[in-house]
């Protein structure tokens, strides 16, 4: 009997993050990590997991759309979806109706996303290998038959694609090795939300240089005064040595941005992440003309890999952030890592979130053994938040990404956690309710 995708369920879990500011930033002060939590489930019991993060109010409507996406995969036989991801990509995000509501970007465009990433997981947990290594294993054809290059090859084709990976495939074995006795940068953004205290910066920040990070990264935007202390603090507590990257959330406007960046100058920072509006490729440009030698990064709000496209035409970052989630699953993310390849940029992933730090680990670590080949300047952002949740959490060690070894792609929450958080009905939720009413 042949096995078929029987079902895509969706959960919505809630983190309360905001008791304690944990995430807290100029434009998300008082943020609930949440998931819009994914399980494909097959006629022969078998599961693939996956998730979309939000952070809060909005999670339900993340979950509807994962719901709304999800018919076009029940019903698909398994080892036809799984032999042709690349398929069912163009499938999820093309479907002539719900394309009418992105397209390609918001929730429908991250729920499609979910479900992709829920299969990649399956196909992984069946082939027994971690995800970063099945896709590192895949051949260059099969890796660009992931792609979809429709409005990419004005600065991206197949055929250059291929050799971009030809060209790195005779050291993926050196550099497996490598990456497994080794492992991957991190910095660390645990030391930085904005809601912090002075003294509880100042003891994560050294906390983190004698666990080993090379770097951290502070939030600011809100007030320029409190940002010149807190920066000044930071850099007192780590030295001159160690890099911090600050990370303005999308406050400011493009001119705001210039002005605000040059008393924060005198700390060296190393880039400053989302100065402007994510949509503002331009903006992205015209900041970066002018704050040199401070790198401008971002990524994490980039709606599709067209957006990335044209960041890297206009010479408008330093760094690219690409996110787990954010855009439709592993096959765009490919898209992206290709890109960057290309233009010659670093890839340093956005991270953090509730589960994001287990799944876009995966990505980058592909991208080093059979992409770009580099971990040049290249670092994982590393949140020491919720990963107690993951049947498969990270395992930091001096400062690096341990190379995961258990099959799938990282996302699998404990069915503990995934009860007690589920919203609203989950213990976490209905205690908080109560503790409020009474």
């Amino acid at each position: 009997m042949t096995d078929l995708i029987s079902a895509v369920d969706a959960f919505d879990v809630r983190f309360p993050t905001s008791r304690d500011l944990d995430g807290s930033d100029a434009m998300n002060p008082e943020p609930d990590y949440s998931a819009a939590y994914v399980v494909v489930r097959t006629s022969r019991e078998q599961e693939g997991h996956a998730l979309a993060f939000t952070v809060g109010r909005g999670n339900e409507v993340q979950v509807a759309a994962i719901r709304a996406v999800a018919a076009l995969v029940v019903g698909m036989p398994v080892d036809e979806a799984l032999s042709d991801l690349g398929g069912v990509s163009r499938r999820l995000t093309g479907d002539s109706q719900l394309r009418w509501l992105g397209p390609e970007k918001g929730v429908i465009h991250m729920a499609a996303g979910a479900v992709l990433n829920a299969l990649w997981d399956l196909r992984a947990r069946r082939e027994g290998l971690p995800l970063w290594r099945l896709l590192a294993e895949l051949s260059p054809e099969q890796l660009v038959d992931l792609v979809d290059f429709r409005y990419l090859q004005d600065a991206l084709t197949r055929d250059e694609a291929l050799h971009l990976l030809r060209r790195s495939r005779p050291g993926r074995a050196a550099r497996r090795e490598r990456l497994l006795a080794d492992g991957y940068p991190a910095y660390t953004t645990t030391p930085g939300w904005l809601g912090y205290t002075d003294d509880k910066l100042v003891r994560l920040a050294r906390a983190a240089v004698a666990d080993g990070f090379g770097q951290i990264k502070l939030k600011v935007g809100a007030d320029l005064d409190d940002d010149v202390r807190r920066m000044r603090l930071a850099r007192e507590a780590v030295g001159p040595d160690v890099r911090i990257a600050i990370d303005a959330n999308q406050a400011w406007d493009v001119g705001q941005a210039v002005r605000w960046l040059r008393p924060l100058a005198e700390f060296a920072p190393y880039w400053i992440e989302e100065p402007t509006s994510p949509d503002d490729i331009l903006g992205h440009a015209a900041i970066r003309r002018q704050v040199g030698p401070i790198k401008v990064a971002t990524g994490e709000h980039t709606h599709n890999r067209v957006m990335f496209k044209q960041l890297l035409q206009a010479g408008a970052i330093d760094v690219l952030q690409l996110d787990a989630t954010r855009v439709a699953g592993v096959n765009e993310n490919v898209a992206i890592l290709l890109l960057a390849a290309k233009f010659g940029v670093p890839v340093c992933p956005h991270a953090g979130g509730v589960g994001l730090c287990e799944m876009v680990q995966h990505l980058a670590m592909f991208d080093y053994v059979a992409v770009s080949g580099s971990m040049e300047d290249r670092v994982i952002e590393y949140v020491d938040h919720l990963h107690e949740h993951f049947t498969e959490p990270v395992v930091i060690r001096d400062g690096r990404y341990l190379a995961p070894d258990g099959p799938g792609g990282g996302a699998m929450l404990r069915p503990a956690s995934r009860a007690e958080y589920g919203y609203p009905d989950g213990a976490q939720w209905t205690g908080r309710a109560t503790e409020e009413a009474s």
